[in-house]
């Protein structure tokens, strides 16, 4: 199956309260990224720092910082007839940035979709992770002159995509 049109969606509920009252909390920002490689070089991305990746392909649609609302709280699209040609993996990751583990995320999940059919490809429940705060989800990479969708699965240790990129070369060779 070769794809065009994916997304990635990431959701999460709020921390819940805490303290002798219930009246604080500590937020838990989740941040969802797709990375693109050439071979075993980083290239670009499109995370809650950068929205859009130079060629136009890869785009979040915006950073929450606390989970409100239902459904995914942040989504990033990929546009793969847009792929600067040089691109052969985009890696998508999942950190949290305020340094909770997935075991203290209430209702994580993540999931790609394929935009164009309408379906889900995998949809991940985050509390699998449990004691790390990076998750791999998964990677597209070319197959000829197509896309296809690796499921990976893997928890990590990493707060911010910058400390992830030493994590991930391993998951740029073949499938």
């Amino acid at each position: 199956m070769s794809l065009t049109h994916v997304t990635v969606g990431l959701g999460w509920d709020p921390a819940p309260p805490s303290g002798p009252f219930g009246n604080t909390r500590k937020d838990i920002d989740l941040n969802v990224t797709a990375l693109a490689f050439a071979g075993q070089d980083f290239v670009d991305a499109a995370f809650h720092e950068q929205l859009t990746s130079r060629d136009g392909a890869l785009r979040h649609l915006g950073d929450s910082v606390t989970g409100d609302g239902d459904g995914d709280n942040e989504i990033i699209t990929v546009d793969l007839t847009r792929v600067d040609a040089a691109i052969s993996t985009i890696v998508f990751l999942v950190t949290c940035y305020t340094g909770q583990t997935f075991q203290q995320v209430v209702n994580g999940f993540c999931r790609v979709a394929d935009s164009v059919a309408g379906v889900e490809l995998v949809r991940v429940d985050l509390s699998s992770a449990t004691t790390h705060t990076g998750f791999v989800l998964g990677k597209l990479h070319r197959i000829g002159a197509g896309w296809d969708f690796a499921m990976i699965g893997d928890p990590i240790f990493a707060d911010h995509p910058t400390v992830a990129l030493p994590q991930l070369t391993v998951y740029l060779g073949p499938v």
